[in-house]
């Protein structure tokens, strides 16, 4: 995941969407902080988010689709941290999924706007599908 965040350059052209390169990176950057307790976002939950939409998402092997609606508060544009320089962004995002993905965690789980309180393999797996995901709509 990290060789393919180092081969995203600022002019990297979407297949799909309407976020640039630059604001897909804040977009992941405010997506992991979510969980992490670092930013809030607005719950969207309901039972059949937190059971079924939940594990079709992070366990069927099927590629995400595209233009689900994000939260407000990570969508680019409306609330989400908008980008200032593509390296630093990059840098953050590293740093994040590095802290995301350590064992010794610094920080306790936070709900999932849409799926609720996740384990830990459970988050583990929505932050590589959603990093995928993310890369993918640029090529990488």
């Amino acid at each position: 995941m990290l060789e393919r965040i180092a081969a995203l350059q600022p002019g990297s052209k979407a297949r799909w969407g309407r976020m640039s390169a630059h604001q897909m990176l804040c977009h992941l950057v405010d997506s992991y902080r979510v969980p992490m307790g670092e930013k809030s976002a607005s719950p969207a939950t309901g039972v059949l988010q937190r059971t079924l939409i939940k594990w079709v998402a992070l366990y069927v092997p099927l590629h995400w689709p595209k233009g689900v609606p994000t939260r407000p508060e990570i969508e680019q544009g409306v609330g989400g941290t908008p980008p200032v320089e593509f390296e630093r962004d990059r840098d953050e995002l590293v740093g994040l999924i590095r802290r995301f993905t350590n064992p010794r965690r610094d920080f306790q789980w936070h709900a999932h706007p849409m799926f609720g309180m996740m384990s830990d393999s459970e988050w583990q797996r929505w932050g590589y599908l959603h990093a995928d995901h993310q890369l993918r709509q640029f090529g990488v």
